[in-house]
């Protein structure tokens, strides 16, 4: 895998609201699109009590649990970065791969600088939607993960937990290219 000078990382976060400061980051999920099996996710104890409560609802999270079990967020993304930065040697790219990436990168971006001062992923994200979007040739709005499941057929599908939507996105991601980019 080292071999490549591109290493694609699929992210996933759940959250307890829009906007990251406000709201809080509750979990991440991320996996290497070459290979989903190499993984990396936590949860996260929350650093506000606002939310908004249909997040809650559809991630099934608890404030009051992640409280107790979620791991500092310093903590967290000291292990998100550590992770991240064993993928990739010397001349290799570790990328940003999201579906909606900007919320994901919105609330990423933010806790990396706000605990650690710096992000691992540089200053940008690949978005999954937009990759579509240029590559199909369709409208906007058959951006969505269903509309297009229906053009490349993934054997995964989402659920709005962290780990296992990053690995769906992964497959995203590697269908659209093996199927849309990389056509002759």
């Amino acid at each position: 895998m080292k071999a490549d000078k591109e290493i694609f990382v699929s992210v996933d976060i759940e959250a307890s609201g829009p906007i990251p400061g406000k709201y809080s980051m509750l979990s991440i999920g991320a996996c290497v699109t070459s290979n989903p099996a190499e993984q990396f996710s936590c949860y996260l104890k929350p650093i506000s009590d606002e939310f908004v409560p249909a997040a809650l609802e559809v991630t099934g999270l608890c404030l009051e649990k992640l409280c107790e079990e979620g791991l500092e967020p310093s903590e967290a993304m000291a292990q998100f970065k550590a992770w991240v930065e064993s993928l990739a040697d010397a001349g290799q790219t570790v990328v940003f791969v999201g579906f909606n990436a900007s919320f994901d990168w919105s609330f990423v971006n933010y806790y990396f600088y706000q605990f650690l001062g710096e992000n691992p992923f540089g200053i940008a994200a690949l978005d999954i939607k937009s990759m579509f979007f240029g590559t199909a040739q369709r409208t906007w709005r058959s951006t969505r993960s269903s509309e297009i499941e229906k053009v490349v057929n993934p054997a995964s599908s989402g659920n709005h937990d962290a780990l296992d939507d990053a690995v769906y996105q992964a497959e995203l991601f590697n269908l659209i290219r093996e199927e849309l980019v990389n056509r002759p």
